[in-house]
């Protein structure tokens, strides 16, 4: 693979610390969250540890991992300066402080501060939120990455929103008296966040690196396809949000076969990408290669049990015990797929791309170890595969417990791997990347340009 592709102008990337220091970070709550999961294996972990678990593992590792790619590669792919760098790591702190405080109240039971927390989280998003709407409002025509990123904005926007209520609902009765009970708030909740926020993302992000990475191009039913998601998948995602919230079968079940449709088309598309493509097989395309049979099985499994009864809290992310399929399988081979270019990409670029002529540079897939990332590929998708059936054919809970040690430890090797690459490679150390300032890593004669005063 070479080593930039062609049309990426990374002359509007921002300094190198404010992308890694989102990944480094959401890579310290993967393996938190994985350990929660591990505790609730074992019946020792207390309080409300399954939820714990899974903020930290979306909430965490996905969203902060969505955070910091769509700080690097917004500005990349659309040619504009980010809006505020010094709003780039704002972001980061908060939502991490807010989440870590949300997740420990959950474990040790300390209620009260529940929405103290969830009011932190909240203000990191919107932050995020603010800082990348003004980004791509630089832009005088969007494609569709940019698109879906824009879309993706607003359901960060509501599903925080609706986080904090139900933060607050811990320690406040909002919800007495009224029509739309807990239940229906969390469905709504979760629905715009797993397939608004977290899966528009995906979606858009995929649409460019696929092809990007492939070396293809879109064509023939792949555009037909498109079209119809950009329209339908959205739509979808609002429908089921809305069915849930107000208890409307028949709305929310619209939502669900526009959704479950979009993503079957995707899935098309993605395949078609990674069949068509002659470039050598990479750790990225072999974690997207995951995505498509995994993608495939979730909606053909999904679309009866939608139709049938989207409402159903068993049918929350799916079809009953689908779950793992989805948040593993798809959304989570995709963010470490990416990551495993994504990381030794913005390091390359800030290290070695001015001595590409001079002096021999490894290329950007030389930069992590082999033979790890396979043992990582392993380790992962077996793990994944054994929860699935774990999941799917009501297999003993010791099948469960050897998939999720099997999801542990691969994740440790991927964690490792990409660490691997920080601390050889990158011209700061890992506490560096995660506590220096942005002075020491910017270009000060870009600094005023890229960086626009912080509004009053």
């Amino acid at each position: 693979m070479g080593a930039v592709p062609g049309d990426i102008d990374t002359d509007h990337q921002p300094p190198m610390t404010v992308p890694l220091r989102h990944f480094v970070v959401g890579l310290g709550l993967l393996l938190v969250g994985l350990l929660v999961a591990v505790g609730v294996a074992l019946d020792v972990a207390g309080g409300y540890a399954v939820l714990s678990h899974v903020h930290l593992l979306l909430a965490g590792w996905v969203c902060l991992t969505i955070m910091g790619a769509m700080t690097q590669f917004v500005p990349v792919w659309s040619g504009t300066g980010l809006h505020s760098r010094r709003l780039s790591s704002v972001q980061l702190w908060l939502v991490t402080v807010g989440l870590v405080g949300f997740a420990g109240s959950l474990l040790g039971g300390y209620m009260a501060w529940i929405p103290a927390f969830g009011g932190v989280m909240l203000l990191g998003f919107w932050t995020f939120v603010y800082n990348m709407g003004r980004t791509l409002a630089s832009v005088s025509a969007y494609d569709v990455t940019e698109r879906h990123f824009g879309i993706a904005l607003g359901f960060f926007l509501l599903v925080s929103t609706l986080g904090v209520v139900l933060a607050v609902g811990f320690v406040r009765p909002v919800f007495a008296g009224s029509s739309i009970g807990r239940a229906n708030v969390l469905g709504a909740h979760a629905t715009l966040a797993v397939f608004g926020a977290v899966l528009t993302t995906v979606l858009g992000a995929l649409y460019q690196l696929a092809a990007m990475f492939t070396q293809t191009e879109l064509h023939g039913i792949d555009v037909h396809l498109r079209r119809v998601e950009e329209v339908a998948y959205p739509s979808g995602v609002l429908l089921l949000a809305l069915g849930r919230l107000l208890d409307a079968a028949t709305v929310a079940r619209v939502g669900g076969l526009l959704i479950v449709g979009s993503l079957l088309g995707f899935a098309v598309i993605l395949g078609r990408r990674l069949h068509e493509t002659r470039v050598e097989r990479t750790p990225m395309l072999s974690r997207y290669a995951v995505v498509v049979p995994a993608l495939t099985l979730w909606g053909l499994l999904t679309l009866p049990a939608w139709l049938g009864d989207p409402l159903a809290a068993s049918a929350l992310f799916g079809a009953p015990g689908t779950v793992h399929l989805l948040v593993l399988g798809v959304i989570g081979f995709v963010v470490l797929g990416t990551l495993y270019h994504v990381v030794p990409f913005i390091i390359w670029v800030h290290r070695y791309s001015d001595l590409l002529g001079y002096e021999a540079v490894p290329m950007i897939d030389d930069l992590y170890d082999d033979r790890l990332a396979a043992v990582d590929f392993l380790l992962l998708g077996g793990g994944t595969a054994v929860l699935v059936a774990a999941d799917l054919l009501a297999l003993p809970r010791d099948a469960t417990a050897v998939g999720g040690g099997l999801v542990f430890v691969g994740a440790l090797c991927f964690v490792a791997n990409i660490l691997q690459v920080i601390r050889i490679h990158s011209p700061h150390s890992i506490p560096g990347v995660l506590f220096d300032t942005l002075r020491t890593d910017s270009d000060p004669a870009r600094e005023d340009a890229a960086d626009p005063v912080e509004p009053n």
